[in-house]
C-alpha cells in the first residue's frame, strides 16, 4: 500500500451501491493507502464535506479526489458541483474532482470542463491505469521511513 501526500481519503458519489463497491475495490487493487467513502446521495456527500447534518461536530477526513456521477436522483452531479462552488475556498482546497459516469453526450463533457474544480472526465468503470495515473498526476508519494 502507497500513502500520498494529500490523500488520506477518497470520496465516490454515485447513486448506485454495486458501482460504489466495484470502484471501490479498484481503488484498493491500485494500493492506494487511503480511506474510501462512498455516498449514494450527492447531497449526504455534501453534508460529509461541510460536516453538517449527520455529520455536525464531526471531524470528517477531507477527500483528495471526488468522484462523481452526473444522474442521480434529488441532487445530481452538477447541482453538487454548483453547491461544491459555494464553499469557501478553504474548504475546497486540494480536491481533485473527476466526473465519473456512462454519459457518452459530448455535451456532458463540455459542461464537465466548464467547472474550474472539474480535472477530468472519466467513463464508468473506472480502470485501474486511468487512476493510477491520475493519482500520479496530482499526488506524490509519501517515502516510507
Amino acid at each position: 500500500m502507497t500513502k500520498y501526500k494529500g490523500l488520506e481519503c477518497i470520496l465516490l458519489i454515485d447513486d448506485d451501491t454495486p458501482t460504489n463497491f466495484l470502484h471501490t475495490m479498484i481503488l484498493k487493487r491500485a494500493g492506494i493507502d487511503a480511506l474510501v467513502q462512498t455516498h449514494t446521495s450527492a447531497i449526504d456527500a455534501l453534508a460529509y464535506l461541510t460536516s453538517t447534518g449527520p455529520y455536525e461536530g464531526k471531524k470528517m477526513i477531507q477527500p483528495g479526489i471526488i468522484f462523481l456521477d452526473i444522474n442521480m436522483p434529488a441532487m445530481n452531479g452538477w447541482e453538487f458541483l454548483d453547491e461544491y462552488g459555494k464553499l469557501p475556498e478553504a474548504q475546497k482546497a486540494k480536491i481533485t474532482i473527476i466526473m465519473l459516469t456512462t454519459s457518452l453526450n459530448p455535451s456532458d463533457r463540455e459542461r464537465a470542463e466548464s467547472y474550474e474544480d472539474v480535472v477530468t472526465y472519466l467513463h464508468k468503470p473506472l480502470i485501474l491505469n486511468n487512476l493510477q495515473e491520475l493519482v500520479a498526476q496530482y499526488f506524490e508519494p509519501v517515502d516510507a521511513e
